[in-house]
Formats: structure tokens, C-alpha cells, sequence
């Protein structure tokens, strides 16, 4: 019975999704994923269409408007969407390009269609139909305008057809993602704008309008670059440049494989050097390889040979100096390519990176070629270049040297009370019981030292904000001597997570000279910010301490209560509420300070609120603090501008009334 039971799930168990469901149950395979980056792909794909119809020179303007239900509207001035009878395949041409999954004008061997196409595989109008609450396509062509109407992928209505003006074509997508496909459909008006700015700068001459409804009104901005990269370049490099600005194009024919059909491939690239600026993009058929792939290989590999033979040649390499690397390059280049090839080469439908062999080999060709060319003849400059190259090269040799250095000077065992400014040790020696306060400024060492047991408790103190370590480089982290005396003192040694390990992890728990590490700074919002970075960087440098256990936070008191002689410390707002109401119960006259920083409190105090064992509060530090830590501080300090306005515009008013209360 066990077995005809297994043998008839084995049988029921497969199960094929049709039409919409292809999409809206599984929008990860079209679009990448089921959240915001694959909504905002969705919009890319029908903008695609759009920009393969203005390259082929049928129109020379695309609209794209935001609405504030969030829907979104595509509009171009092409020939239209073939949307009528098709009598070859015996089906309307809507039926095929909204509901059919590989169905599309571009599958053409010769390029009867498109010459150069970024929308491929005749899936992004259907998939972005079959994703959306509501897609509503107008078209216009042949002296007809044609209407059509779908809600969660099906079609309502049929195909709505009458006469209009002949000489005016294009296309008019307007749909709302659907809630229930994707999780998040609010696509911020900056995504527009910078996929807009891209697609213009590598689609020379076409205008791009973005219209954004705030309210009844509507915010229009244009994007247009009469010259392409070579303005985008010059945009870039601003007054910051020392070689100027150069454009390469050519035209290569090839195969991936001797089985595969030739293609030809279109490279067009600009670059310059400067020591500001810096920037490397990628653009294939117009979208652009956020992940790089064969063009960002071709540029490294082609680059570095050029210029490390030009070295070379021109004995600008010192006897037994080391060969440079690309990022001696990297660092004060900018260059912008942007390629087009007959046949994809994409590695997938999101289109952020290009897999091709032939297009690396035709490109990294090309740019020695090139370069070999621009050496001879833009002597000046490439002496300029180079020259830059071997500094940015012989900075980055002294930096590894010093981080060597200091990671040596980290694991090397000294007397540290006799090398580490004002840091106060105790008495004994056994690490099971040794516990280091880290405070905040002089005149808190002063009031702590007076108040610790001198047997097991130990101080060092901070001066001021110390380094944003969840960005700083860690040749910038280890030239702090703030940094580098706390690392002294703790004697783990640092431990550094990803490409970087071998060079810098000299991390031994075994060396680590205290069973408890308190951070203590006033109760305010300065004394908050000090402990969030000196908590930054332990999770940076050394996360092992964290995770082990060995962090705290001392907690002081934000209220003193005084009734006659006797005072009650209450930590925030409830405490203070039950202290008068269970313990002084109306008594009169009470008196109720906000307590002093910890400069100003007196020993007595101090022992017993903040260093005694017995009475103190310490909150033990887990991974999840110190990752939602860094979470909030890469939000509210980092380099996202956006994310950090949308946070404040959702929490400011919460966190506000926190800050009040404490």
C-alpha cells in the first residue's frame, strides 16, 4: 500500500503554470527578483522598446511620466506597436506581444527590424502586462489608433480600433505594477532620473523627458546629449582634467564560437585622466553592465598591458621597481564605452553584464591598438598619465607598507602601560578578572579613576568623535592613534573579514588582555554618537569580541531623585515615574535633577551607579545590536542620500519624541 501510494504523488506531483501565472508567480526568473530592483526592471523593459524604435531613427523623444498612484506611463513617437492581424502566424500581433512569452520583432537573423536591439528576447512587454495591477497600450499607426486594456494579465474588452491622423505614430504604455507580484512598487523619482540621464548619454540625440506628479502639478525634466559619451565625459571630468578627453569608434566582425553566427559588434569608448575624478562605465546595446562582465575585462586587461610596455619602453620604472596593476590606473582614469553587437550576449534578461569571448578579445585588441597610437602621438600626455599612474602606484606600495607596519606593531607583545597615552591599567593580572573602561574624554578619566577598584579595572579614554569605521579605508582606520592605542590596549590584534585578511588579520583571542570591555559615555546625545562609533569599530576591526561576549555598554542614570539625605538614581522616564510614586509617594520637598555628565559626578556616585558589580547596570553588546548598529549608521551617515531622507521622512517624528523623553 506504502509504495501505490508514493508511485501516485510521483505521478499528480507536476504541475505547468500558464499564461499570466508564468510571471506573477514567479517574477524572480523574468525580472530578477520579486521586489523593488525587479519593479524598476519592469520599467526598464518597456522603456527598452521605446529606445530600440529612437536608435533606429523612428522618433527622437520618449516621455516617461511618474504618477502618484504609482503607476507609470511610456511613451515614444516610433512607427507603433503592431497590434492588428497577423496572417502569417493566424493570431493578432497584441495577442503575441502582450500575452505570449517569445514573441517579438527582433528575432530577424539579418536585422531586418533592428540593427541594434536592447529589448531581445520578446519578453518584457508581455511579462510587464502580466505583472501589473492594470497595462493600458494606445497605439498609433497607419492612420489608426488602437486601445487595449488588461487588469492582472488578462484582457478586457478586446481590441478598440477607429480612424486618427496618419502622420501622427509612436506608443503609449501607462500600467501600475501589481502589490501582489512585487513587494514594493514605489519606485523613487531619482531611479528615473538616473536610468533617464544613462540611456540619453549613450543614445546620442534623443531626448528623454521624465514628468513626476507631485500633487495636480507635474515636475518636467529633459535629458539629452548631442555628443554622447564624449559630452558625458566632459561633464564628468569637469576642470579636473590632465590629458584631454579622447574618443575612440570602430567596427569588428566575429564569432563567439565557430559554431555560432558572425556578429558584428559596434565599440565606441571615451576616456581621460584626472586626478579628482574618477569613474569606469559599461554600456552594451544601451543598458548599462552594472556588473561589467567582457567590456569592464577588456578595459583592464587592454589598459594595464598598454601602459606597463609603455613604462617599459620609455624607462619611467625605477631598477626592480614592481610592475604596476589596473588600479594604479583605475584611480585617476574615467572611461565611458559603449558597444552594440547584431547578436545578444547578455548573461541573462536583466541585462547588467555581458559574457561574450569575442567582444573582450575585439575590445582588449582594440584598446592596445589605441593606446599605442595615442603614446605616439599625444607624447605630453601620455607622459602626464603615466607619470600619475607611478604615483598612485608607489602611494598605494607605501600605504600596504604602513598597514604591515601597524599590523605588526598590533600583534608584538609590550609593556602597553608604558607606550599608551593616559591609559590607566589595574593591578591584576589575571584576565578573568580585568575589565576595561572605555570613556569618554579627560575629565571623565578623572571622575572614573577615582571611583574604580584599582585591582581589576582598567581605562582608557577617548578623545572626542573617533573615525567612521564602517567607511573609512583601513589605511585611514590605522593612521587614527586613537584607533591603534585601543587596539594596543585590548592586545587581540584586529581581524579583518574578505580580501583584505591576509594581509591585516592578526587577531588571537588568546591575546586579549580583559574578560570585560564597558564602554561608558554620558547619558546625551554626543555621549550616544561616541559609543556608536567606538561600537563601529569593534564591529569592524575586531567582530570576534562582540560575538564572543566580551562587550558592554555602562549604563547611567538620567535622574537623581533627593528626598533629605537619601538619593534614588532612575535610568529613564518609567523608573523615575514609579520611584515617586512606590518609594517617595508624595513626600515633600523632592528634588529631581537630570543627572551630570560623568565628568561632574562625584566618586561615590560613580562606584555605585557605574563601577560597582554589584549595583551597576551593563548591557552585554550581541551581533544583532552591533549589526543593526551598523545598519543605522550607514543609513543615517553614509553615502545614500536617498535612503537617508526616506528614513528621517518615516521616522524623524518617532525618534523626535524619543529624544524628549530622554
Amino acid at each position: 500500500m506504502a509504495i501505490k501510494k508514493q508511485e501516485q504523488y510521483g505521478n499528480t506531483s507536476i504541475s505547468m503554470l500558464k499564461g499570466e501565472e508564468r510571471v506573477r508567480k514567479r517574477p524572480a526568473v523574468i525580472f530578477g527578483s520579486d521586489d523593488l530592483e525587479g519593479c524598476k526592471h519592469a520599467v526598464f523593459e518597456i522603456l527598452s522598446n521605446a529606445i530600440d524604435e529612437a536608435r533606429e531613427g523612428h522618433g527622437d523623444t520618449i516621455i516617461v511620466t511618474r504618477y502618484e498612484d504609482l503607476s507609470i506611463e511610456v511613451e515614444d513617437f516610433g512607427r507603433g506597436c503592431p497590434v492588428d492581424y497577423n496572417e502569417k502566424e493566424k493570431r493578432y500581433n497584441w495577442e503575441l506581444v502582450f500575452c505570449e512569452m517569445y514573441a517579438g520583432g527582433k528575432y530577424g537573423e539579418n536585422g531586418e527590424n533592428y540593427e541594434y536591439s536592447l529589448g531581445l528576447n520578446g519578453l518584457g512587454s508581455c511579462a510587464t502586462q502580466y505583472a501589473s495591477e492594470f497595462f493600458d497600450a494606445t497605439v498609433r499607426r497607419d492612420g489608426f489608433r488602437y486601445d487595449l486594456h488588461f487588469e492582472k494579465g488578462r484582457n478586457k474588452g478586446g481590441l478598440k480600433k477607429e480612424p486618427t491622423d496618419r502622420k501622427k505614430t509612436g506608443s503609449v504604455f501607462h500600467w501600475r505594477p501589481d502589490r501582489q507580484v512585487f513587494t514594493d512598487i514605489n519606485i523613487p523619482a531619482e531611479y528615473y532620473r538616473d536610468v533617464l540621464r544613462r540611456q540619453a548619454v549613450v543614445n546620442r540625440g534623443v531626448t528623454f523627458k521624465f514628468r513626476n506628479q507631485i500633487g495636480s502639478r507635474f515636475e518636467t525634466e529633459e535629458f539629452c546629449y548631442a555628443d554622447g559619451i564624449r559630452q558625458y565625459v566632459d561633464e564628468l571630468v569637469g576642470d579636473q582634467a590632465f590629458t584631454m578627453p579622447t574618443f575612440w569608434e570602430t567596427e569588428r566582425r566575429g564569432r563567439d564560437a565557430e559554431n555560432r553566427p558572425e556578429m558584428k559588434l559596434k565599440i565606441t569608448a571615451s576616456f581621460c585622466f584626472s586626478k579628482q575624478v574618477n569613474r569606469m562605465e559599461y554600456y552594451h546595446n544601451s543598458s548599462w553592465l552594472e556588473y561589467g562582465g567582457s567590456p569592464d575585462r577588456a578595459v583592464r586587461s587592454g589598459f594595464l598591458a598598454a601602459f606597463d610596455k609603455y613604462l617599459r619602453d620609455t624607462g619611467k620604472y625605477t631598477k626592480n621597481e614592481n610592475k604596476i596593476i589596473f588600479q594604479d590606473i583605475q584611480d585617476s582614469l574615467i572611461i565611458i564605452t559603449n558597444c552594440f553587437s547584431t547578436i545578444g550576449c547578455f548573461e541573462n534578461q536583466t541585462k547588467k553584464s555581458v559574457n561574450s569571448r569575442f567582444t573582450q578579445e575585439a575590445m582588449t585588441t582594440f584598446f592596445k591598438e589605441q593606446l599605442a597610437v595615442w603614446f605616439q602621438e599625444n607624447k605630453q600626455e601620455a607622459d602626464r598619465a603615466s607619470e600619475q599612474i607611478l604615483i598612485n602606484k608607489r602611494a598605494r606600495e607605501s600605504a600596504e607598507k604602513t598597514r604591515i607596519s601597524v599590523k605588526k606593531n598590533l600583534s608584538v607583545k609590550v609593556d602597553i602601560a608604558n607606550r599608551v597615552q593616559k591609559f590607566v591599567d589595574c593591578r591584576t593580572k589575571d584576565v578573568a578578572l580585568r575589565e576595561l573602561y572605555i570613556v569618554e574624554g579627560d575629565s571623565a578619566l578623572g571622575s572614573v579613576k577615582l571611583s574604580r577598584d584599582a585591582e581589576f579595572q582598567g581605562i582608557m579614554p577617548v578623545r572626542g568623535k573617533i573615525l567612521n569605521c564602517l567607511k573609512a579605508d583601513y589605511n585611514k582606520i590605522f593612521s587614527s592613534p586613537i584607533i591603534t592605542d585601543l587596539m594596543k590596549v585590548l592586545g587581540c590584534g584586529v581581524e579583518i573579514q574578505g580580501k583584505k585578511a591576509k594581509e591585516l588579520s592578526s587577531f588571537d583571542i588568546n591575546n586579549l588582555r580583559w574578560n570585560k570591555i564597558v564602554i561608558c559615555t554620558d547619558a546625551d546625545v554626543d555621549g550616544f554618537q561616541i559609543r556608536t562609533l567606538i561600537l563601529t569599530m569593534l564591529y569592524r576591526l575586531c567582530p570576534t569580541l562582540i560575538r564572543d561576549g566580551y562587550v558592554y555598554i555602562a549604563e547611567s542614570p538620567l535622574f537623581e531623585i533627593t528626598y533629605k539625605d537619601k538619593t534614588w538614581f532612575a535610568y529613564n522616564e518609567a523608573e523615575k515615574a514609579k520611584i515617586l510614586r512606590e518609594d517617595l509617594a508624595g513626600k515633600k520637598p523632592t528634588s529631581i535633577q537630570r543627572s551630570k555628565g560623568l565628568g561632574e559626578n562625584d566618586p561615590e556616585m560613580m562606584w555605585m551607579t557605574t563601577m560597582n558589580p554589584e549595583t551597576r547596570r551593563l548591557i552585554k553588546v550581541v551581533p544583532e545590536d552591533a549589526e543593526r548598529t551598523a545598519y543605522y549608521f550607514d543609513v543615517l551617515l553614509g553615502d545614500n542620500l536617498a535612503e537617508r531622507k526616506n528614513f528621517i521622512a518615516d521616522n524623524g517624528a518617532r525618534y523626535l519624541d524619543l529624544a524628549d523623553i530622554s
